[in-house]
């Protein structure tokens, strides 16, 4: 059996606006590959054979027009199982700190140095990684959080508010993070943050479930790190909450927050806890904020 493969460049800004548009037309075989670190995206699509490959794309590009710029597609046989790994020529192992993010794929070989630690990822076709800027601004803070905290980590509380695929929630634990709480409104991505803490051997070690920014941080829950990578006007509807569920002298970090949105993002913010320090970052078309609880 043979399988047929299209593929086309794609801006790696409008991977999310194509992302939306392809789940609100529900359309099949169709996914979406990006790296950060080239920066580079393509769409691709798998079908039964070149005709319904060419025909499927037609009726696409229509759609997207607006979007992104959009290359000459590529046509290509697949055998039997090549389609299952095509993907992977385009994910790479990436790394901040003693933080490594590295596909499945290489478990058998890669080795990584000592006091340093991994989180294996398999992003198959839909590319849920911690390749993507929002994530990445996240890790990186945490990576520093933990560097600064020592000895003191493992007493150090995390909660991953929206915590999507877990990667985030995930990644504290393997820091070495104490209690870590994730949680998201949507049951699927808890099922598959529970997924992949399976793959990572982290099974119990993250307390996952369902809940929005009222349930989930119900009750005066609080955490000396609490994360939130969500979009920009769901964390200033909800800033009250966030804020409210730092403990003394902990941090929160803001992502999915475009550069563009970044002033207003911070202007909210900064009203509703005018003492404590913001920090900023810029990575590509997105930005993070980090603030800190004074006393």
């Amino acid at each position: 059996m043979s399988l047929f493969e299209i593929k086309a460049e794609i801006s790696p800004q409008a991977v999310d606006a194509i992302d939306e548009v392809l789940l609100e037309l529900g359309v099949e075989g169709w996914s979406l590959l990006q790296d950060v670190i080239i920066p580079q995206a393509w769409i691709v699509g798998i079908f039964a054979d070149e005709a319904e490959a060419r025909a499927r794309w037609s009726e696409l590009v229509p759609q997207l027009a607006g979007l992104s710029p959009l290359a000459e597609p590529t046509f290509r046989a697949l055998a039997d199982q090549d389609w299952r790994d095509s993907y992977k020529a385009h994910f790479k192992a990436s790394q901040f700190g003693r933080l490594h993010w590295v596909p499945v794929w290489e478990r058998s070989t890669f080795q990584p140095a000592g006091g340093e630690v991994v989180i294996w990822l398999d992003p198959g076709l839909a590319f849920g990684t911690g390749n993507h800027e929002t994530t990445r601004l996240c890790c990186e803070r945490l990576v520093v959080l933990a560097e600064q905290a020592g000895a003191r980590v493992g007493e150090l509380r995390v909660i991953d508010a929206g915590c999507g695929s877990g990667i985030l929630a995930l990644s504290a634990a393997k820091l070495g993070f104490g209690q870590i709480a994730g949680f998201d409104n949507d049951a699927e991505a808890v099922r598959i943050s529970e997924e992949n803490a399976a793959m990572n051997d982290l099974s119990g070690a993250v307390n996952f479930f369902t809940g929005d920014l009222v349930s989930g941080l119900a009750g005066g829950r609080q955490a000396e790190v609490v994360l939130a990578n969500i979009q920009a006007d769901v964390l200033m509807r909800f800033a009250n909450e966030l804020v409210g569920a730092v403990a003394p002298g902990g941090t929160l970090v803001l992502s999915g927050i475009l550069a563009q949105e970044l002033a207003q993002v911070r202007a909210v913010f900064a009203a509703t806890v005018p003492a404590w320090p913001i920090a900023s970052r810029v990575m590509g078309e997105w930005s993070d904020l980090a603030l800190t609880r004074v006393g």
